[in-house]
């Protein structure tokens, strides 16, 4: 059976950024995900499109293709009370670590996550590029297993990754409410590596990666 939209596709990958690996994900515990539902960079889907289980497959993307270059209008100040805890009303100092990505809602009500940069005395500079912006990215990998998804798959996701909020779960590979892109492995805070489902604090980094450029994720 060959890879096609509304197939099931499970398989290995391996992404190296700037000469190294980032993400890995072995035949023990691989990646899986319908074809065609937006949850890989739609360029990583094409080159996957047609192949069979046993075919491997190997590309660069390139910032065009994947998560845009690098926008500097997306490193911005944020008030430091913009991290008040409101049940303690003290600032939560814990986030607020060089590096470290927090979870933060735009005008609009969108969670939008940036990375820590610099933390001054009453503000906090934030990174709001997502981490694989500006980067080629070269995946190769092998295509296991590949099969027809059910109904209940194309409803509500291989792993419940489209149901409303709340309702999914977790289930080891990406999608459901934790996503990450291989067999449900924490890869830090690089970008996930295959789906646009998000990764801990990180954002995936192979998939539909909504708002690819971002905009301004908070403090407008």
């Amino acid at each position: 059976m060959k890879v096609e939209k509304d197939k099931v596709v499970v398989m290995t990958y391996e992404l190296t950024v700037d000469g190294q690996v980032v993400d890995k994900v072995s035949k023990e515990e691989p990646f899986d995900y319908i074809q065609g539902e937006h949850i890989l960079i739609p360029r990583l889907e094409e080159e996957i499109e047609g192949k069979e289980p046993g075919d491997s497959f190997e590309c660069v993307i390139s910032p065009a293709d994947g998560y845009g270059e690098y926008d500097l209008k997306l490193v911005f100040d944020i008030p430091k009370d913009a991290f008040l805890d409101e049940k303690s009303g003290k600032i939560r100092e814990d986030l607020l670590q060089v590096g470290n990505y927090v979870p933060m809602l735009n005008s609009s009500g969108q969670v939008c996550r940036g990375m820590v940069v610099e933390v001054k005395e009453e503000k906090v500079t934030m990174d709001f590029n997502p981490p694989m912006a500006g980067k080629s990215m070269h995946f190769k990998g092998e295509i296991i297993a590949v099969r027809d998804a059910t109904e209940k798959e194309l409803s509500e996701g291989l792993h419940g990754e489209f149901l409303p909020a709340g309702e999914g779960h977790c289930h080891g590979n990406c999608g459901g409410c934790h996503g990450g892109c291989g067999g449900g492995h924490d890869h830090g805070e690089s970008e996930g590596c295959c789906g646009g489902h998000e990764h801990g604090e990180s954002e995936g980094c192979c998939g539909s990666h909504e708002g690819k450029k971002g905009g301004c994720c908070c403090g407008e």
